[in-house]
């Protein structure tokens, strides 16, 4: 079967049932092994959910939860990464961030030490003339 035989359009997308659409996406995710068509598709029915399809909420947790876990952090995840906060627990998503922005997270960590050890030398300000 073509890659082009395997992929949705926005008709579909915004068409087909629920679990017509898990069946695909999973189905095309599990043939390809391409997370970054995979995410958009995904990130599409987010949206439908938005626009009041109350049913697509959290759609496919497990695969996205799969791509953001066990796979290599590509640009595709970077930029969608955000809109999947809800689909992790916290200890889990702070593991994520780190993952997907190692650079951010060690300059954040840099901030906040440099101020607790300048806290220590500057004196406390007071507002007494």
């Amino acid at each position: 079967m073509r890659m082009k035989d395997l992929a949705l359009d926005h008709r579909q997308l915004f068409t087909l049932k629920l679990e017509t659409l898990e069946n695909r996406i999973t189905w095309f995710y599990q043939l390809t092994q391409n997370s970054t068509k995979t995410l958009h598709y995904i990130l599409a029915l987010r949206v439908r959910h938005q626009l009041g399809a109350k049913e697509f909420a959290h759609v496919l947790k497990d695969l996205v939860r799969y791509i953001f876990l066990n796979t290599k952090a590509t640009r595709t995840m970077k930029r969608f990464f955000y809109y999947f906060q809800d689909y992790f627990m916290a200890p889990e998503w702070r593991a994520l961030r780190m993952k997907m922005f190692p650079a951010r997270d060690y300059v954040e960590k840099a901030k906040t030490v440099i101020r607790s050890l300048i806290s220590l030398v500057r004196p406390e300000e007071t507002n007494e003339p």
